[in-house]
């Protein structure tokens, strides 16, 4: 017998010294475990995830801090904890670490042509730092066969050896597009015929499979090495890439392309907690280390922040009622600003010396280094904090000379470790004002045969004067420059580089996010190192108040790409490529589901937390931020993935606990959206026409004004997103905010509603008269479920999903364009299944490749089956507004005509 005959099948664990600890026997039964996941409504954010349960502790084990207790030294604040429930089709779980299936060698798995591979999986992150294991027949030394994976770009990437020892990688040229659900099945293939190396994917392992990308064409020979190395699925011994977490369905082998399964294993089939098994081809399997055939279906992880110890009056009930949270709890509890982009980069770049970002505040006196045994440097004679036009750094000091005062600078740079062949100077400046006099911007002095460099700019003009410690001139070059290095903010890069005798020595301009420009020369001597940078002995001209200056670096190479990126705040890149980068920088994990490449191109990085500036990469995509469920991670959807979904489909009458109640307001109207790209300018989108429109009512709602601001990279792009807002906010749909379903009654649903997360589509079939006709189309924005022994309780937060079902150029079956003003032009009863339709706009396919499809005929739904053109209709008839009735009187007239008719037929 299973649930709800028998108690639910729930499993609670710890993470103690490492590995998971399953403490369910300790869970009161009397109290539900109460689950709240995702957002209440579209356009919020989502607040940290919750996770209530009661522990007996009546030995004091779950008390922190008694040294009694086994877990003492084990447990403690944001320990981490997991609700799972073990039911449904089994897997193999993988957990990280040595976790594999694993078959011995044999004389059929050993290809050495055509090779076919598939498998069928979901991961917990698809997109590594390096790489994610797959599976392989590949053993050092000596032993390589192939090796498939995926690489750092979320790509699909299948090598081969042809010695054994030899290696050849062949990658897909475009990500793996791995749904929401983060289940795919993937596929390589080697063609020893035409040497081409193919990969693709597929809904499942049984297909049917879609090309990813171009094939590569490999430039050796395709033959593969017979090795001895036993097959491998999931973490492969041999190599060094992350082994995988998440799960495996089922794994192929094929000798050819299409050709004998010598590897066939269906791990859905096998018994749970089987640790060998053997599949349809023979092959004897194995697992290794914590993988396992499991069912675990996991409902919550998160960190647990306090222990309360509670007892009942008599002192024998001691308890521990906790609340579980989600990583959000832990990233916004306190948390600081990040830096500038630009302080966050330089000072843990290679071979950095010293580094001044200058962003102290007003009342400063010297600037601070983050770079260890840096002394500070001195800034004398400056407004600190005055200059705050620079996207990527905190306000910066400008010179401002005071009573015949003029600005001073001075900053000692160590020595390096070991020798050097060169080193670089970089910072960045900004002067409005050209002045006309040559005057030094900056001061080097250094060891080599030139000990003090001054650098000079002026209006029309550049000097890099250089001289010895006798003060000899050894370099004295005037290059050709312009007003460019003025009203910007311009970078500049003095760099030295030593071959044998010749030092050279470059200096290169740069505007922040534009065009450079160089110069260049020589002489006999050595480069020495850096010893400080200063302003000029009697200190900065006067001329030059205004200038703001920051950012020194000094580095012992020549080149450095410290500043690539991070200067522009990163400006231009997607909201992915942002959440990425801000992952990896902070060691937050975070999952990306969807086309990176194809996300909104973001405005600079400003200093913000790290959970606002993931938001703001969320809000300017309008894709959804949320927590993961199986793990302490985060999670992030494109607005793409929210496209078009294949729904859940859930019968009303059958599938739902009431009630179901319909709410026609006004809670997410929002008609007149104005969007102003942050440090730019504004768009705005006003629904002039329709029932939610800003019209007086009867024929609008009356205003409904929202102001936004999000990042983005160009002021075009204000208008665009003010017109998605507005097509967000103008859904003429009553909302059905709260969906209850229960798994007790409807167990057979389980599968189906565990699989349910924020961002699913979920269709809500045969609503009663009640209700509007059609399908209830809804998307899930989150949820809240209860879990007992005999009771699985889940209430859908839900949001309209049609604004999400939209049409898609050279997509074929996504969408159809609507033929605006198609009447009925003769009368139909409610059992027709003909019409006769007219339009005065435009015509109606009648290919019949584009059958069935759907309309919307008066707030019902309707397949068409078939359309038939009719002849151009010359009667003098006009039609009544809306489908039943067909008057006459008037002619349909079109600018070039009369309208045109069509039988449509339809179920």
């Amino acid at each position: 017998m299973a649930f709800p005959q028998t108690p639910l099948p729930l499993q609670v664990d710890l993470m103690v010294d490492g590995a998971w600890s399953n403490i369910t026997s300790d869970v009161y039964g009397r109290d539900e475990i109460r689950i709240t996941r995702g957002r209440t409504a579209e356009g919020q954010q989502v607040d940290p995830g919750r996770c209530s349960l009661t522990l007996t502790n009546r030995d004091g084990r779950y008390s922190p801090r008694n040294p009694m207790s086994p877990l003492y030294g084990t447990i403690g604040r944001n320990t981490p904890m997991r609700v799972s429930v073990m039911t449904g089709t089994p897997y193999l779980e993988l957990t990280g670490g040595a976790d594999r299936a694993a078959t011995p060698d044999v004389p059929a798995l050993d290809i050495t042509g055509s090779l076919d591979v598939r498998i069928e999986l979901s991961l917990a992150t698809w997109v590594p730092a390096a790489g994610i294991e797959l599976a392989g027949k590949y053993k050092d030394p000596g032993q390589r066969s192939w090796y498939w994976f995926i690489g750092s770009r979320g790509d699909l990437a299948l090598g081969r050896s042809i010695t054994g020892s030899d290696y050849f990688q062949y990658r897909s040229t475009v990500p793996i597009p791995v749904p929401p659900s983060g289940r795919i099945a993937l596929r390589s293939t080697i063609n020893a015929t035409n040497s081409q190396i193919t990969h693709y994917t597929a809904p499942s392992i049984a297909g049917p499979w879609t090309q990813l990308g171009n094939p590569s064409t490999a430039s050796a020979a395709t033959t593969i090495f017979a090795s001895t190395s036993p097959v491998e699925v999931g973490d492969i011994a041999a190599t060094a890439f992350d082994s995988p977490v998440g799960g495996v369905y089922a794994f192929q082998l094929r000798d050819g392309i299409n050709g004998t399964l010598v590897a066939d294993v269906d791990f859905t089939a096998q018994a749970l907690g089987a640790s060998s098994f053997t599949d349809s081809a023979g092959r004897v399997w194995s697992l290794n280390a914590a993988a396992a055939i499991s069912n675990r279906r996991t409902r919550f992880a998160g960190e647990v922040p306090s222990w309360p110890v509670r007892w009942d009056p008599s002192g024998n009930d001691i308890y521990v009622t906790i609340e579980a949270a989600g990583i959000l709890r832990r990233l916004t509890a306190g948390a600081a600003a990040l830096d500038s982009t630009l302080r966050r980069s330089i000072p843990t770049a290679p071979n950095v010396l010293a580094y001044w970002p200058m962003e102290e505040g007003p009342d400063a006196i010297r600037a601070y280094s983050p770079v260890i045994g840096v002394p500070p440097l001195t800034l004398s004679n400056v407004t600190w904090a005055s200059a705050d036009t620079l996207p990527s750094s905190n306000p910066l000091p400008v010179l401002a000379s005071s009573g015949g005062d003029l600005p001073m600078m001075s900053g000692a740079v160590p020595a390096p470790v070991g020798a050097t062949t060169g080193w670089q100077v970089r910072w960045i400046y900004r002067l409005d004002t050209p002045n006309t006099v040559l005057y030094t911007f900056m001061r080097i002095l250094s060891t080599g045969t030139v000990a003090e460099w001054y650098l000079q700019s002026r209006d029309n003009d550049s000097r890099i004067y250089g001289r010895d410690a006798d003060g000899a001139t050894i370099v004295d070059q005037h290059v050709a420059t312009s007003l460019d290095l003025f009203n910007q903010w311009t970078s500049t890069r003095f760099s030295l580089s030593q071959s044998g005798g010749t030092v050279s020595w470059q200096i290169v301009w740069q505007d922040v996010g534009g065009d450079a420009g160089s110069f260049s020369g020589t002489y006999p001597g050595t480069a020495g190192r850096v010893r400080a940078v200063a302003s000029p002995p009697d200190g900065f001209a006067a001329a030059l108040d205004g200038m703001a200056i920051g950012h020194i670096g000094v580095f012992s190479t020549p080149q450095t790409t410290a500043y690539d990126g991070c200067i522009t705040a990163y400006a231009g890149e997607t909201a992915g490529t942002r959440m990425r980068r801000l992952a990896d920088e902070e060691n937050v994990p975070v999952n990306l589901f969807g086309v990176i490449a194809d996300e909104e191109p973001m405005g600079p990085q400003r200093p913000d937390t790290l959970v606002a500036l993931l938001q703001e990469a969320a809000d300017t995509d309008h894709g959804i931020l949320y927590e993961a469920r199986d793990r302490v991670a985060l999670v992030y959807r494109d607005l793409g993935t929210l496209y078009n979904q294949a729904p859940v489909q859930l019968d009303y009458s059958t599938d739902l606990m009431p009630p179901l109640e319909p709410v026609d307001d006004d809670q997410l109207t929002k008609n007149d959206v104005t969007v102003t790209r942050i440090g730019g300018s504004s768009g705005r989108a006003v629904l002039k026409t329709g029932p939610l429109s800003v019209n007086p009512p009867p024929a609008g709602v009356g205003v409904y004004q929202d102001s936004v601001s999000l990042s983005l990279r160009t002021d075009d792009q204000a208008e665009q997103h003010a017109g998605w807002l507005m097509h967000l906010g103008s859904v003429d749909e009553p909302r059905y905010p709260v969906v209850s379903l229960s798994m007790q009654a409807n167990p057979e649903l389980i599968e189906t509603v565990a699989a349910l997360d924020s961002g699913s589509r979920l269709q809500i079939l045969n609503p009663p008269a009640k209700l509007p006709p059609g399908a209830i189309d809804l998307l899930v924005q989150g949820y809240v479920e209860t879990l007992s022994q005999y009771t699985w309780d889940v209430q859908l937060n839900c949001t309209p999903a049609s604004p999400y079902t939209v049409g898609v150029t050279n997509q074929p079956g996504v969408a159809t364009a609507d033929t605006d003003g198609s009447q009925l032009t003769a009368d139909v009863t409610a059992t027709a299944t003909t019409l006769m339709v007219g339009t005065p706009t435009g015509p109606w396919t009648t290919d019949p490749s584009d059958m069935p499809m759907d309309v919307q005929l008066g707030g019902e739904v309707v397949t068409v089956t078939a359309i038939t053109g009719l002849v151009q209709d010359v009667f003098a008839r006009t039609v009544a507004t809306g489908w039943g009735v067909a008057d006459s009187g008037q002619p349909w007239t079109t600018s070039g005509g009369s309208s045109s008719d069509y039988y449509v037929q339809g179920a």
